[in-house]
């Protein structure tokens, strides 16, 4: 194809439907809702509209059902701008992925339907657009495997994320030439306490860079070219945290492209995930470029 993007996303694409609560009840409880938000959803698809809103032309390669919920999917993202000529439509019933998000904290708990598959048979490698770099969170892993494995082949990089230990991927690791992973999946991956270590293990296997985020307490990024780099979080009062890893990455593929180094990357990806989280919903608060810019300027305070 003559179709040209900055990267290529392959991930699951739900809808999100959000609720806003006090706090969280205890079982069998009946409580209401003080707000709801509908938005697309995904790590892969919000990744993508995070770059998309940066300015850079991302697209996304997903199953989606042929139903309503497919169809809000699609329109989410040609609103925000983000290529869906890679979408694959099915019988199966688009993912989605319900959520409670407590008020004072943005704590947030999510359940997913998930009952659709992309196959490596409906990736057309010959029909994929030219892509300077591929996403992917390992959900659909032969899909991923398949991707991942082109991609190399091309000399093109592939960055990973994956949110927790869900399913082995350990067959996409020494593929990823970018492993950008919380918490949640680097240590109990590694069995390690600290990032630090779990960083130095996954570099055994990674052939590129590791970056492992924590929340408030910031991220920690390896290479070998620079050794580790260190980024705290910023402070900004939090209403949802929902996308805010997902919006990290499509900032960090975004400096990747525009050829920062590692710190660059961190910082501007730890500025729009804080951003982010200061609206409901895991897409409505994701800046442009110079709002990004702009909150870094202003010298915003970081987590100690």
């Amino acid at each position: 194809m003559s179709k040209k993007l900055d990267c290529l996303g392959l991930g699951i694409a739900p809808v999100d439907l959000l609720m806003g609560i006090d706090k969280y009840p205890p079982p069998g409880a009946k409580i209401d809702a003080s707000n709801l938000t509908i938005q697309g959803g995904g790590p892969i698809p919000t990744a993508m509209v995070t770059m998309a809103r940066l300015g850079m032309k991302p697209g996304l390669l997903a199953p989606v059902g042929d139903d309503i919920f497919g169809r809000f999917v699609m329109d989410e993202l040609k609103k925000d701008k983000v290529d869906t000529s890679c979408i694959v439509r099915k019988k199966k019933p688009t993912p989605i992925a319900a959520g409670w998000i407590e008020k004072d904290n943005g704590r947030r708990t999510i359940v997913l339907d998930l009952k659709i598959e992309l196959k490596p048979t409906d990736i057309r490698l010959d029909k994929l657009p030219k892509i300077r770099a591929v996403h992917l969170d390992g959900r659909y892993l032969p899909a991923c495997l398949k991707l991942a494995r082109w991609a190399r082949k091309n000399n093109i990089p592939v960055v990973f994320d994956i949110g927790s230990l869900r399913n082995d991927v350990s067959r996409l690791i020494p593929l990823t030439d970018h492993l950008v992973v919380p918490e949640e999946f680097a240590l109990p991956f590694t069995n390690c306490r600290k990032p630090e270590k779990a960083i130095e293990k996954l570099s055994r296997i990674c052939r590129g860079t590791v970056v492992v985020t924590a929340g408030t307490r910031g991220s920690v990024g390896y290479s070998r070219e620079t050794g580790f780099v260190r980024q705290k979080a910023y402070r900004v009062k939090t209403v949802d945290t929902t996308g805010a890893g997902d919006s990290y990455h499509g900032a960090y593929i975004f400096g990747l492209l525009k050829g920062w180094d590692l710190a660059e990357r961190l910082n501007f990806a730890s500025a729009v995930a804080a951003i982010k989280c200061t609206k409901p919903g895991g897409r409505t608060g994701i800046p442009s470029y110079r709002q990004t810019v702009d909150f870094i300027k202003r010298g915003a305070s970081v987590y100690a």
